[in-house]
Order: C-alpha cells, then sequence, then structure tokens
C-alpha cells in the first residue's frame, strides 16, 4: 500500500478527520460553510492522494487533480479550480492564484492536535518525508521566523511541528483574505520531474 493510499485510509489526511478539520477551518475563516458544495469538496480534496508513492514534490503535487475532475464533472469548472488550487505549491508552480479551500485547508493542520497529528503521521509513514520537505523548502524562504527555522530543522518531532504550524498560522493569517501569496516558492521540479 502506499504512503498516499495510507495517508487518505488512516493517516494525516484521513477521510474521516480531515475533512471535518477542513470544515471547522473553513467556519474560523469565513463562516458558516452552509453551501453543501463545500462540504463535497472538503470530502474529495485530498482523494488524489490514493496511490500516490510520495507525499510532497511533483508525485504529490498532483494529488489536486483528482478531486477537481470530481467537483468540475459535479458541479462545474468553477468549482473544479475550487479544490484545484487548494494546493499552495500547484498553484505556485502554475502562476494560479490560490483558492479559499487551500487557506482553510491549512488552517485544519494548525487546529489539528499534535497528539492526534503525530500518531497520524508516523502510522501511515508520512511523517519523516514532511520533515525532510519541510527542511527543503524553508532554505531561501525569508518567511520563516528565526525560531521556526530552527524548529524545522530539529530531529524531534515535536519541536518541528511546533514551528511548522506557527509558520502555517502566520501564513493563513496573511493570506486569508486572497492576497497574492508571495511566500510559497515554487518548487525546482515542475510535476513531471524535470528541473525547470
Amino acid at each position: 500500500m502506499t504512503v498516499g493510499t495510507r495517508s487518505v485510509l488512516f493517516g494525516v489526511h484521513n477521510i474521516l478527520i480531515h475533512p471535518l478539520a477542513v470544515g471547522v477551518a473553513w467556519w474560523k475563516c469565513f463562516g458558516p460553510p452552509l453551501d453543501p458544495r463545500l462540504w463535497i469538496a472538503f470530502l474529495v480534496h485530498d482523494l488524489g492522494y490514493l496511490g500516490k508513492s510520495s507525499m510532497e514534490g511533483p508525485i504529490g503535487e498532483t494529488h489536486v487533480e483528482l478531486g477537481a475532475r470530481i467537483m468540475q464533472a459535479l458541479f462545474g469548472p468553477a468549482w473544479g479550480e475550487f479544490c484545484r488550487r487548494h494546493s499552495r505549491y500547484y498553484a505556485r508552480s502554475r502562476s494560479l492564484p490560490i483558492s479559499r479551500l487551500c487557506v482553510a485547508d491549512k488552517l485544519a493542520f494548525v487546529l489539528t492536535p499534535d497528539w492526534l497529528y503525530l500518531p497520524l503521521a508516523r502510522g501511515s509513514g508520512e511523517l519523516t518525508e514532511y520533515m525532510s520537505w519541510a527542511k527543503e523548502r524553508q532554505a531561501g524562504n525569508g518567511h520563516f521566523t528565526p525560531e521556526e527555522a530552527a524548529q524545522l530543522s530539529s530531529a524531534d518531532a515535536k519541536v518541528w511541528l511546533h514551528g511548522l504550524k506557527n509558520y502555517t498560522l502566520r501564513w493563513v493569517m496573511e493570506h486569508r483574505f486572497g492576497c497574492e501569496d508571495t511566500w510559497t516558492t515554487a518548487d525546482t521540479h515542475d510535476v513531471t520531474g524535470q528541473e525547470q
């Protein structure tokens, strides 16, 4: 079973837990998510991790496509784009603006208690990859505070998670009203894995 499948079934993107966390985050950012289409987006936006051999980088980045196709088939192109642009890295690498789903999704990460997040990430095998990628992505990112940069370099998962949550919360507060995401750097590989 791939790490992406494990993530959706019993990991960080757990099909039962993560959509509820996104719903709570949406409520905190934008008010009650009363449109049923939002709840379907919360449910399907990360289904594209199924079958993925990695969570980050060129392979993981394309996870947005499945949820986008489902939303477009059900509710039209605007909803497909809403779902497709929930990934900061996907949107940035294609010069697209992020959607409000992106903001709620990132806040959902922040709101997920450490006592739940860490066992899910360890159990699915995601944690090592996330910790490695966070270190790589902090290089050249002037938006990490010195304290966050030090925490992201820690081998202690609790310390690392604290630093990443602090950074992510600051990112959410900066971007929840729709300003351009200048914090997120495009990866050095495109979605095919080739150097840009």
